[in-house]
């Protein structure tokens, strides 16, 4: 099978089963499981790939968390609130200094991912409820996305048998 049928039905079969996973059994964002299994992609996949996505996205969690703590407990107007995520959208880049994080979009995901899961749940950060709060679905999300992305790669490679990967399917540096 060719590299790219076998990435093709790799991920079509784990994408059913990320879907199933997410509405019957792990109750997290199926919307950021994928955000986080193309941010393992983008960053060359593999275990390298796998360590630099989820350190990333995680990061973004943590500093997207930070700005809604304040925003929300100090019910900030719309100024106030720009300045906040302003603060924290600089903070994403400063903290692509440390080699691991360098990929500031995949630090940027995190973030997002958090923000949109806080909104959309209509619950804040401090939500007490275990995995029903926002930024322990988005962490878990994001980390079982990184997850499905190192088994998709492995499971094309098993497809193809083990052959080289071709470049074109993800970036350089990938393992299968």
């Amino acid at each position: 099978m060719s590299e790219k049928n076998a990435l093709t039905v790799s991920i079509g079969v784990l994408g059913a089963l990320s879907v199933l996973l997410t509405a019957e059994v792990i109750e997290v964002p199926v919307w950021v499981v994928f955000i986080a299994w193309a941010s393992f992609f983008i960053l060359g996949g593999g275990v390298s790939g796998l360590v630099q996505s989820i350190a990333s996205n995680l990061t973004g969690v943590v500093i997207a968390s930070l700005c809604l703590l304040l925003i929300q407990q100090a019910t900030l107007g719309v100024l106030l609130t720009a300045i906040v995520v302003g603060v924290g959208s600089a903070g994403m880049v400063a903290v692509s200094r440390v080699p691991l994080l360098t990929a500031i979009p995949a630090i940027v995901w995190g973030f997002a991912t958090t923000v949109g899961t806080s909104a959309v749940t209509g619950r804040d950060v401090t939500y007490a409820d275990s995995i029903g709060n926002p930024v322990l679905m988005v962490a878990t999300a994001l980390v079982l996305g990184g997850l499905f992305g190192i088994a998709s790669e492995r499971l094309a490679g098993v497809l193809t048998g083990g052959k080289h990967r071709d470049p074109t399917i993800t970036t350089e540096g990938a393992s299968t």
